[in-house]
């Protein structure tokens, strides 16, 4: 029995302790030893420690440090109260035909905790309201298509959100629907240039076709601003294919938002069409001085109380000499409601009128200014400034030299050369230092500076030194050059007479 306690180790595992109650009955055939295993139990306390193996058991698994107790957590309130849900929204005919009708709704728009379980489809024969249900199952998407009615019958139908709080509330459809089949929709085919605002002038008139297609033929109404039209102002023709809008003399009245709707049985198509019918605007509402001074006057106005049922564009200002009274335009398509009219004329008096413009034109008045704009006359002294003349003398000097030349005798030869001064200088031309007068050999010119000294046919002795001097009060100044004057070749005595 000794080797018996090494299991027990094992009881720790939770496992071990079923092994043990499996091997608890095998000393049971000898109950003999029973007292004597029990003896050695009482007297060897160290093999006594492993005998409660299942009572030491919750000591071993006891020994890490024990949780701290946790706080009591308050009680759970009770789940809500389930509620249905907000009616489905927006049901509308999407087909139908001689025994169906299809129908396409939008969800709920507070669908709650509960969540959203299915619709019920229900309908009735119109003038009655005996309801019932046309789907077994809860319906989860939001088109059905509801089978098997009788042509020509009228029904009324509506759907109910059902979930876990019940049902909610029905929507149905305004009018009753008729089961039949349509061969041809209805369409309104507006025109592009109609898409958009339609402007014209008061007085003009207004012819504007709109086509459509549906069959059989679509029953087509018209309205303003949702009221049902004027007939005494406003005329409309059907046909087959089209309706036409005639107005014969349009008024400010006439403009506004106008809806086509062409209907077969239940299917309808609308169409909006906007009329904007303006005129000339009136004048602003005022004018006025703020202030002038010097040639310029400071005005402001303000917009006018009429502005031609459209947008103001700008504004024309015009002055008036009070001497003459004639109006001239200084201002044109301007925006602001101030200006400052310039460059008006010392000692005139001036009135101002401003024009307000759209896109039919200029007002037929104009806002006057009450007051009037004086320019007053200034003494003036004028004094002219003083400038300091420029000093212009200068002693004489040449700007191109004589250059030194060679001639033939009997040949005419020029010399050339040019100058500048002021006061203009005196030229005098020399031969060797000697000056030359008025010798008729020597032909002498100057003009515009450009000084020339011709020698007319020059003999043996013109060769030399010639010289070109210039003087005035600031002083000389004096070129030279050398003339050689050579003798003409003559041709041998011999060679001739061969």
């Amino acid at each position: 029995m000794p080797s018996k306690p090494a299991p027990i180790k094992k009881a720790a595992k939770k496992e071990p302790a079923k092994k043990e109650e499996v091997k608890a009955p095998e000393p049971a055939p000898a109950p003999e030893p029973a007292p004597a295993e029990a003896a050695p139990a009482e007297a060897a306390p160290a093999e006594a420690a492993p005998a409660p193996v299942e009572g030491e058991a919750a000591p071993a698994e006891e020994a890490p440090a024990a949780p701290p107790a946790e706080e009591p957590k308050p009680p759970t309130p009770p789940p809500p109260a389930d509620e249905p849900t907000s009616a489905p929204v927006e049901l509308f005919i999407e087909d139908k035909n001689d025994t169906s009708v299809t129908i396409m709704w939008s969800q709920p728009e507070v669908v709650g905790l509960s969540g959203l379980d299915g619709y019920t489809i229900e309908i009735c024969k119109d003038g009655t309201e005996d309801w019932k249900a046309v789907n077994e199952d809860l319906q989860k998407s939001c088109r059905y298509v509801i089978k098997n009615q009788t042509t020509g019958d009228r029904l009324k139908i509506r759907v109910v959100a059902v979930n876990a709080g019940g049902r909610s509330p029905p929507c149905a459809l305004p009018e009753a629907i008729l089961v039949k089949e349509i061969a041809d929709r209805p369409k309104v085919r507006l025109p592009r240039f109609l898409r958009q605002r339609y402007v014209t002038q008061v007085g003009s008139k207004i012819n504007l076709t709109i086509p459509f297609t549906g069959k059989p033929k679509p029953v087509v109404t018209w309205t303003k601003d949702g009221q049902p039209l004027d007939t005494k102002r406003v005329n409309i023709r059907n046909s087959d294919r089209d309706s036409i809008l005639f107005i014969r003399t349009t008024e400010r009245d006439d403009s506004g938002v106008y809806e086509m709707c062409v209907k077969v049985d239940d299917f309808e198509d609308k169409a909006l069409l906007t009329l904007q019918i303006v005129e000339l605007p009136g004048p602003p509402a005022s004018v006025k001085i703020i202030d002038t001074w010097g040639f310029n006057v400071a005005l402001e106005w303000t917009p006018p109380k009429d502005s031609g049922n459209t947008d103001i564009k700008g504004y024309t200002v015009q002055k008036a000499d009070k001497k003459t009274g004639d109006w001239f335009t200084v201002l044109e398509h301007y925006n602001r409601l101030n200006a400052t009219i310039s460059d008006l004329i010392m000692g005139n008096t001036y009135k101002f009128r401003v024009f307000s413009e759209n896109k039919c034109g200029l007002s037929e008045e104009a806002a006057v200014t009450k007051e009037e704009a004086v320019i007053l006359k200034t003494d003036i002294d004028y004094k002219p400034p003083k400038y300091q003349e420029h000093d212009f003398t200068e002693a004489p000097k040449f700007t191109t030299a004589l250059s030194d030349r060679a001639t033939t005798v009997g040949y005419s030869t020029k010399l050339l050369c040019s100058v500048r001064g002021e006061p203009k200088p005196k030229v005098q031309w020399m031969k060797n230092q000697m000056i030359l007068g008025d010798d008729p050999k020597y032909r002498q010119i100057c003009v515009q500076g450009i000084c020339s000294l011709e020698i007319r046919k020059p003999g043996n002795y013109d060769g030399g030194v010639y010289s070109c001097k210039a003087m005035n009060k600031h002083g000389e100044a004096i070129v030279a050059c050398k003339l050689e004057v050579k003798q003409a070749a003559v041709p041998e005595a011999g060679k001739d007479k061969k």
